[in-house]
């Protein structure tokens, strides 16, 4: 049997914790200069010495099932071990460079202080395993759910185990293909209310100087917000036309890429909760004052959605509808799923239309290939107002699509995730046990050279259109479809891919087909930051030019 690293730890340091506050609060019972106190200072030493001799150099070398794995070249710092690859900038850049530096059968073993055993997963195989064929050994760490749970609730992204199950079967039909395809028009209609909003802020600054500047992050937020208000509760929110939306306001404060939400997050897989909350720290405040706001704006949401069901037909086909038509949610639930959705469904497209303008604009050729397949294939904006299949024409057209998929490649929402076994277990051949901490990360195994060829990191939409037919294909040039994990697989993949797809699709269509895109600054070298999602550190900020169409 596998011999367990022990877990005396937070044990040990309680109890020196607690005899020294003894010595300090009550030394008429302790006092410092006796001599058991110099024999507990003695043992506790010897104490310290041995458990960390065990942590740091028996256990890893001697007695870890993961000591015989490729590691990294370099053995780490002092007592952190690989820990610091957590801080690495780009998120998931330190995890790619080790793919591509060490040999590897599908895992490289990392170590820290904190959690001496640590995997990282680089190959399909093992990939399968965790996200598909044991999916239910493994669930997201439980910091990170504590860390997530002040700002989405318990929703279907918090849930674990036969919780987990319940809800996404009864949220899963909300997010049919068939639905996805009655909501495209919303899409397409708010892409063109984000063109026409673009338009009327470009000649109102026509007499500025860098009047033709706009920064695009700003406006793919408001965008996909409203489009997540009107498709996922029936409301339109009007962010384009409203820059003061409070739930805007509240997001974007939120995700904003600082250092300060930087550390915070990082500071929680180290520290408890409560810990972090007792600091003299002003984020501490306004986390609570921004998802306050949010929660209090998304039970209003559902308590109106409620009243209109009541009096009004029953054609609604956004999501909230569905799911209290369903019955199977408390007005409680419906507020944390709606979290979920407002959070998950409008920065996970957000993120990657703004990349897809920032890729587009450096790669001209692309850029302009693109609008002549959209032109050609939709003569005029209004062509598709009267349409009664947008679904299928914007699915068919191979290049939007593969110039899509490139993005979503290049510059997955969540960059790295984890999973910590919650049983023993195995990943292929290799025993896992209970508490190991398996790192996902789909920002390195998407732009792996291993997986996808010499061009990994390369914009290349062709690899997504088969040379041969002039189709679009759903693998890229990789020989697995688990070598694309944006949107991660299984049954913890994203319930709203097909959503996620179909309304960039359209935002894309629409705004490449109505403007010529440049980077402000030719010479700006974009740099990917945020916390939990990829956001340009700096913002996006385009030289736009409207196209006749």
């Amino acid at each position: 049997m596998p011999i367990h690293e022990p877990t005396h730890g937070h044990i040990l340091l309680i109890s020196t914790l607690e005899s020294l506050f003894s010595f300090y609060y009550i030394p008429e019972v302790f006092p410092v200069n006796s001599t058991a106190t110099r024999i507990f200072l003695i043992f506790a030493s010897i104490n310290w010495g041995l458990w960390l001799t065990w942590k740091l150099i028996i256990y890893p070398f001697l007695f870890s099932p993961f000591r015989h794995l490729p590691k990294p070249k370099t053995w780490g710092y002092p007592l952190i071990g690989h820990g610091h690859v957590m801080f690495s900038r780009p998120p998931g850049e330190a995890y790619l460079k080790m793919m591509k530096e060490v040999s590897n059968d599908g895992m490289i073993h990392l170590r820290s202080f904190f959690h001496t055993d640590r995997l990282v997963l680089t190959e399909p195989a093992t990939l399968a395993e965790v996200l598909v064929h044991k999916s239910y050994d493994f669930e997201k760490p439980s910091w990170a759910r504590i860390f997530l749970r002040q700002f989405l609730g318990d929703g279907l992204l918090m849930t674990e185990g036969d919780e987990h199950k319940h809800q996404r079967k009864h949220i899963m039909p909300s997010f049919s293909f068939r639905h996805i395809k009655e909501l495209y028009p919303v899409f397409w209609k708010k892409s063109l209310e984000l063109c026409r909003t673009v338009a009327t802020e470009l000649k109102d600054n026509s007499n500025d100087a860098g009047s033709d500047v706009l920064e695009m992050n700003h406006f793919s937020t408001e965008v996909t917000m409203d489009i997540i208000g009107l498709a996922g509760l029936g409301r339109d929110i009007q962010a384009l036309k409203n820059s003061d939306d409070e739930l805007v306001k509240n997001y974007e404060e939120i995700l904003e890429p600082t250092t300060e939400k930087a550390v915070y997050f990082v500071l929680h897989t180290i520290f408890p909760q409560w810990f972090i909350q007792i600091l003299p720290w002003s984020i501490n405040q306004r986390v609570k004052v921004t998802t306050r706001n949010l929660k209090n704006i998304c039970t209003q949401f559902v308590r109106e959605k409620k009243e209109r069901m009541k009096t009004e037909d029953d054609k609604h086909i956004d999501i909230l509808s569905i799911l209290i038509r369903s019955n199977d949610f408390s007005d409680e639930g419906l507020v944390d799923q709606l979290l979920t959705f407002l959070a998950a469904g409008h920065e996970t497209t957000s993120s990657a239309f703004t990349w897809a303008t920032h890729l587009l604009a450096v790669h001209p050729e692309i850029q302009t290939r693109l609008r002549t397949e959209i032109h050609n294939n939709i003569p005029t904006q209004s062509a598709l107002d009267d349409s009664p299949d947008i679904s299928s024409l914007l699915e068919s057209l191979p290049y939007l699509n593969a110039v899509c998929n490139e993005t979503l490649r290049l510059f997955p929402t969540i960059p790295v995730t984890s999973r910590v076994s919650c049983r023993d277990t195995f990943i292929r051949d290799q025993y896992v046990p209970k508490g190991t901490v398996s790192f996902i990360v789909p920002w390195a195994v998407n732009r792996n050279p291993k997986l996808w060829g010499a061009d990994a990191e390369e914009f290349n939409p062709s690899r997504w259109i088969d040379p041969d037919t002039g189709r679009a294909n759903n693998v890229g040039s990789a020989k697995s479809n688990y070598s694309f994990l944006s949107f991660l697989h299984g049954p913890r993949s994203c319930i709203g891919e097909r959503f996620a797809r179909g309304e960039l699709r359209a935002l894309v269509a629409a705004f490449v087909g109505s403007f010529e895109m440049a980077m402000a600054d030719p010479e700006e070298q974009v740099i990917p930051a945020g916390t939990i999602t990829s956001k340009p550190k700096n913002g996006m900020n385009l030289r736009l030019r409207p196209v006749e169409w």
